[in-house]
C-alpha cells in the first residue's frame, strides 16, 4: 500500500545514452537501471536520457525503452550545473543542492524511494540483502562492488561493440564472476540451514538409507526435490517463513559437526538469496550470453555456473516481466547445462598484483628506516605557517562547530583544533570564486566551516555514506548557506573541475586517491591522512608511490612503515608513539614526492598542536 500522509517531491534520474547495438542501450549502466526500474515498477522518477551525440537515433532508442516508462530526451549542456559536475546515473531533486551519482548509490537509492513510497514492496527491500548492506561499499575499497559496478559491465561493453570479424579476447571479468560462483556460501544463520538440508535429503531417500551411510554430504547422483536453498530464496522475495522453518531437526543431526553437513548450494550472485548484485548483473551477462549464442566459438562450455544462474533467475518472480519491458528475450540455457556442469573449471589467466622481490627484506621498522637513511632519506616537516591562528569558535553559529554533528565536548574541541589547521591553510590558498571540494566529508565538520568562512567561493561536499551527508545537510540548511552542494557519491564519479581539494582523515589509499584527483585536475590539495594500515597495493596504485622510494624500498617493506605509522594512539608508551610518527612522515613524504613529480610544491606539516589527533599529519600541495 502507498506511504499515506507523505508528500514525495519530484527527483530526476539522469541516465547516459551514448549508442546502441541492436536491443542493448549503452553504456550498459543505463540499461541496468532501466531494468531496476521495470523489476521495482517504479514511475517514482522523471527520467532523462542525455545523449553524448547530437546524431543520436533517438526515435530507435525510444522503441528499445521500457514500456511503460515516461523518458525525456536532453543533451548534456541542458543539464543542470551540478549535475554536469558528475558521472551518469545521477538522481537529483529539482532545484535542491543534493544529489546522487554513480550505479550502486543510485540503484539502492532506486531501492529505497520504491520502498518509501509503496510500503507493501517488502520483496524489493530484500534486494538490499542481509544488513542492506549490498554494493553498498564503495568500488574503491570492495573488490565486488568493483566487479559488479564496474569491470563486468565495461568488459562486456567493449567485448560487444568489438567488430564482427575480429575474434576479441575473452572477457577477464566475466571468468572471475564463473569463479565467484565456485565459492563456499556464506549466510548469517548457515548452520541451522545446512540442518535443514540435511533432514529433507534423508528424508527424500526415505528409511532404506542408513544415517551413517556416509552420504551426509549429499553427493548422492538421485534426483531431489525442488532444493532447499531456492524455496528458501523465493520465499525470501515473498516474505514468507522458509521452509522446514518450525519442524526441529532430530537428535542425530542437531548433534552433528558442523564439517559433516552438506554445503550450500551457489544459487546467485551473493550466495543464497537474490540481492540487487543479481539485478545489475543480469542484463550484462544477458547480452554476453545473446552475442556470443550466434557464434559457434565454445566459449559458453567454460561457464557452466554462469549459464545455471543464468537459468535460476528467470524463476525469480518479476524478472520475466522486467525482462518483457525491456525487451529482453531470455535464451533457454536448460538443455545444455547438464553438459556444461561436466566440464572442468576455466582458470584466470589475469596476472595477480606484483610485490616487489622482496627476498631482501628484514623485518620490522628500525631497520627499513635506517635502510632509507642511508640513501639520504629522513623524516622531516616543513615548519607549520600559522601555527598559532585559530577561528574565533565562540562567536561563530552553533551549526558550524563540530559538536553540532553529534559528538562529545572533548572530542569536539579536538576536531576544532583539527579544522583551525586545514581552514588555515585553505583560507591561504583560496581566491573569490574558486570551488572548493571536501573529499569524503563525513559529516561535513571541513565543508561546512569552509562554506561559512568563504561565502564567495563554491563548497562541494562529496561522501559516499548517506547519513553523514544527510547530517551534513541539515546543518548547512540550519546556516542558511547557498554557497554549497552535497554529492553522495564515490570521489571518482566526480569528474568536475575544482580549484582547492581538502580531506580530514580519508582512510587509507583514500588519500593517495584524493592526492591523484587534485593532481589530475591541476588543483591545490591539503589533506590528513589516516588509517596507514589499511594501505596496500590496489589496481590503481602501487606503492611506494615515489621513485626515490621505489629505488630503496620493496613493497613489504612500505607497508611495514605503514603498519607501524598506525601505532601513535596516546595510550602508546612514549617511544613507540615516536617511532610511529616517524614512519607516518615517511608514508607521506613518499605520498608528497609522487604528486612533486606531477609538478607541484608540496609540503608535509604537523598539525598544531599535535596531540589535537594522532593522525596529525597534512600532506599540503600547489600546483606549480
Amino acid at each position: 500500500m502507498k506511504g499515506k500522509g507523505k508528500s514525495f517531491a519530484e527527483e530526476h534520474l539522469y541516465l547516459e545514452f551514448s549508442s546502441h547495438l541492436e536491443n542493448c542501450i549503452f553504456p550498459l549502466h543505463t540499461s541496468v537501471t532501466l531494468f531496476l526500474l521495470s523489476y521495482c515498477d517504479c514511475k517514482d522518477f522523471r527520467v532523462f536520457l542525455v545523449c553524448s551525440k547530437e546524431d543520436a537515433d533517438v526515435a530507435h532508442v525510444q522503441a528499445m525503452l521500457p514500456q511503460d516508462l515516461e523518458v525525456q530526451i536532453i543533451s548534456r549542456q541542458d543539464l543542470p550545473v551540478m549535475v554536469q559536475n558528475c558521472c551518469l546515473p545521477v538522481v537529483v531533486k529539482r532545484d535542491d543542492d543534493f544529489c546522487r551519482a554513480g550505479l550502486s548509490v543510485t540503484l539502492r537509492h532506486i531501492i529505497e524511494k520504491t520502498c518509501e513510497v509503496d510500503t507493501s514492496k517488502k520483496e524489493v527491500l530484500e534486494l538490499l540483502g542481509f544488513k542492506k548492506t549490498c554494493l553498498k561499499a564503495c568500488a574503491e575499497v570492495s573488490q565486488w562492488t568493483r566487479l559488479c559496478e564496474l569491470s563486468i559491465p565495461q568488459a562486456v561493453e567493449k567485448f560487444l561493440k568489438e567488430p564482427p570479424e575480429l575474434q576479441p579476447p575473452f572477457p577477464e571479468e566475466v571468468l572471475q564472476l564463473e569463479k565467484k560462483l565456485r565459492e563456499p556460501v556464506r549466510v548469517h544463520n548457515d548452520d541451522k540451514i545446512r540442518r535443514q538440508k540435511l533432514k529433507r535429503q534423508q528424508e527424500a531417500k526415505g528409511p532404506r538409507q542408513s544415517v551413517d551411510s556416509g552420504e551426509a554430504h549429499g553427493e548422492s547422483d538421485e534426483p531431489s526435490p525442488e532444493s532447499l536453498e531456492l524455496s528458501m530464496a523465493l520465499s525470501k522475495l515473498k516474505v514468507q517463513e522458509g521452509p522446514s522453518g518450525t519442524n526441529r531437526e532430530p537428535v542425530h543431526i542437531r548433534k552433528m559437526q558442523t564439517s559433516d553437513l552438506p554445503p550450500l548450494d551457489h544459487l546467485f550472485a551473493e550466495g543464497l538469496y537474490f540481492t540487487l548484485a543479481d539485478l545489475v548483473l543480469l542484463p550484462c551477462i544477458h547480452q554476453f550470453l545473446a552475442h556470443i549464442w550466434k557464434k559457434p566459438c565454445g566459449i559458453l562450455t567454460h561457464l557452466p555456473l554462469i549459464a545455471s544462474w543464468y537459468q535460476k533467475i528467470q524463476e525469480v518472480p518479476g524478472v520475466k516481466r522486467a525482462a518483457a519491458q525491456c525487451g529482453m528475450q531470455f535464451l533457454q540455457l536448460s538443455d545444455l547445462l547438464p553438459t556444461l556442469e561436466k566440464q572442468p573449471p576455466v582458470r584466470s589467466e589475469s596476472p595477480q598484483l606484483e610485490e616487489k622481490d622482496c627476498m631482501h627484506f628484514i623485518g620490522g621498522p628500525r631497520p627499513t628506516i635506517s635502510k632509507l637513511v642511508k640513501k639520504g632519506i629522513k623524516a622531516k616537516f616543513s615548519p607549520h605557517p600559522c601555527p598559532k591562528w585559530t577561528l574565533d569558535w565562540k562567536n561563530l553559529p552553533a551549526a558550524v562547530s563540530p559538536q553540532e554533528g553529534k559528538m562529545s565536548t572533548e572530542r569536539a574541541f579536538r576536531k576544532q583544533q583539527q579544522l583551525n589547521n586545514l581552514v588555515s591553510m585553505v583560507k591561504n590558498m583560496a581566491k573569490p570564486g574558486d570551488i572548493v571540494v571536501d573529499f569524503c566529508s563525513g559529516g561535513g565538520h571541513v565543508g561546512i566551516v569552509l562554506a561559512h568562512m568563504l561565502p564567495s567561493c563554491q563548497v562541494i561536499l562529496i561522501e559516499n555514506k548517506e547519513l553523514s551527508l544527510m547530517r551534513a545537510k541539515k546543518r548547512s540548511d540550519n546556516l542558511g548557506l547557498k554557497n554549497i552542494w552535497f554529492i553522495q557519491a564515490n570521489l571518482d564519479y566526480f569528474t568536475g573541475k575544482f580549484n582547492i581539494g581538502v580531506a580530514l582523515h580519508a582512510c587509507g589509499v583514500a588519500t593517495d586517491m584524493v592526492i591523484e584527483h587534485c593532481t589530475k585536475a591541476q588543483a591545490a590539495f591539503v589533506t590528513c591522512p589516516c588509517c596507514y594500515g589499511f594501505i596496500q597495493n590496489t589496481l590503481k596504485f602501487t606503492f611506494p608511490r615515489s621513485a626515490p622510494f621505489k629505488e630503496v624500498l620493496s613493497y613489504k617493506e612500505h607497508m611495514t612503515l605503514c603498519r607501524f605509522a598506525d601505532q601513535t594512539a596516546v595510550q602508546l608508551p612514549l617511544e613507540r608513539r615516536l617511532i610511529g610518527k616517524q614512519c607516518m612522515c615517511l608514508v607521506d613524504l613518499d605520498r608528497a614526492w609522487a604528486a612533486e613529480e606531477h609538478g607541484y610544491s608540496v609540503q608535509v606539516i604537523s598539525m598544531e598542536p599535535e596531540s589535537c589527533s594522532p593522525k596529525n599529519n597534512m600532506i599540503v600541495g600547489i600546483p606549480v
